[in-house]
């Protein structure tokens, strides 16, 4: 397997490889992020959901600003840029590991830490479909991914076999991803910016667009409501300890291994609308699942809220459908980068705020105020499933 996977390297790109690689040792410092995250803050500052749901705002707030901070660094390339955020999510991360419990220094790291982040997630995908000269957008796209899941596969299992034989510190695993960040940047900072398309553009808004920029609000609404009660519901309502998230985490990134390829081989396939649909259809019954979860017995509840934990974080590779999406439609190929920027700062919008108005009606409701949540959700996914039903992508001239 290693000397067919040396053969496959030798036959890519060094910039490709590159790229891929930093994908690679992002993705450790996401596993630390996945599986640790929620149970240092449940541990640590004591919080309940509101707290929690209003630390969405700060968090996501990043996102807001992305296509102003990717707007005002534009001169420096994508490339350069995306280093930089990595540089930035390591020490986000670091000072969360040594920080006292103090709230306001709490947030100000989970600030700094998630502006990389997010500064790097369309600039990812930018990156990731220069390579594909040959047109397949979905192959590339899912061979990045694929790299970043495997590496994600291994460090939530090696996180799990740390925190339960080893009992590390939440320093020690925040350090470990703070250095796999930094690893990342140095990585990119290797690349040649010449041979991707760079950033032409600052600001980018085209009526052309304006189905890519509805589905990025839709996709905000879905993806906040999982990202703060999907893990909430099993370390505040079904009491989950961080050896079982991190074992989630990893049962999530073995699955998505073979999961991401398969997506970007049905968008080039059969087309981001069927990919797009699908997901909206499979997010459905998955919110329907957290709603109705404890009308069974003896341990299936938990059984199908771990399900549907599991099979939301995988459908969210879907996402890379909208990238190729835009890429295909877009007018000019240096409208990308920004129009991507713009997408993640629309969909923040509402991840900003929704998070907040879900926690309040999680409060007002008591101890199943969660399922009011997830049924919201599960209109905000029907919702998405007709608006996909509008995607159209004409063949470009040429």
């Amino acid at each position: 397997m290693v000397k067919m996977f040396i053969e496959k390297a030798r036959g890519m790109e060094k910039d490709f490889l590159l790229f891929l690689f930093a994908g690679v040792f992002i993705g450790i410092g996401q596993s630390v992020d996945g599986s640790v995250l929620n149970n240092y803050l449940k541990e640590n500052f004591h919080i309940a959901i509101v707290q929690r749901s209003m630390l969405e705002i700060p968090r996501e707030l990043p996102g807001f600003l992305v296509f102003l901070i990717v707007g005002f660094l534009y001169a420096l390339g994508d490339v350069r840029i995306a280093a930089l955020a990595n540089i930035a999510a390591a020490i986000g991360m670091f000072c969360l590991g040594i920080i006292p419990a103090n709230y306001a220094l709490m947030i100000l790291f989970i600030f700094i830490y998630s502006t990389g982040q997010h500064v790097f997630m369309p600039l990812s995908n930018s990156i990731g479909m220069s390579f594909a000269n040959d047109g397949r957008l979905g192959r590339k796209l899912g061979q990045l991914s694929a790299a970043n899941t495997a590496a994600l596969v291994i460090s939530s299992a090696v996180l799990w076999l740390l925190f339960r034989y080893l009992h590390i510190s939440y320093t020690v695993a925040f350090s470990i991803g703070a250095v796999a960040f930094l690893i990342s940047s140095v990585l990119m900072f290797s690349m040649d910016v010449r041979k991707t398309g760079g950033i032409k553009n600052r600001f980018v808004f085209k009526k052309e667009y304006r189905l890519f920029y509805w589905l990025s609000v839709l996709y905000g609404a879905r993806k906040q409501i999982f990202i703060t009660f999907g893990p909430w519901v099993l370390v505040d309502v079904f009491r989950q300890k961080v050896t079982t998230m991190t074992i989630l985490f990893f049962v999530i990134s073995v699955s998505t291994i073979f999961f991401k390829p398969l997506i970007g081989y049905l968008i080039d396939k059969v087309g981001e609308k069927f990919v797009l649909a699908g997901e909206a259809a499979v997010l459905i019954f998955v919110c329907l699942g957290y709603v109705f979860a404890d009308q069974f017995h003896g341990n299936i509840p938990l059984i199908v809220v771990f399900s549907c934990y599991v099979a939301d974080q995988i459908l969210n590779s879907a996402g890379m459908a909208r990238a190729t999406y835009l890429k295909k439609i877009a007018v000019a190929e240096e409208d990308v980068s920004p129009t991507l920027s713009a997408g993640i700062s629309i969909d923040h919008i509402v991840s900003m705020f929704l998070p907040t108005l879900g926690g309040i009606i999680w409060y007002n409701n008591g101890q199943n105020g969660y399922k009011y949540v997830f049924f919201g959700a599960a209109v905000i996914a029907f919702i998405n499933l007709i608006s996909t039903m509008r995607i159209r992508i004409e063949p470009k001239e040429g």
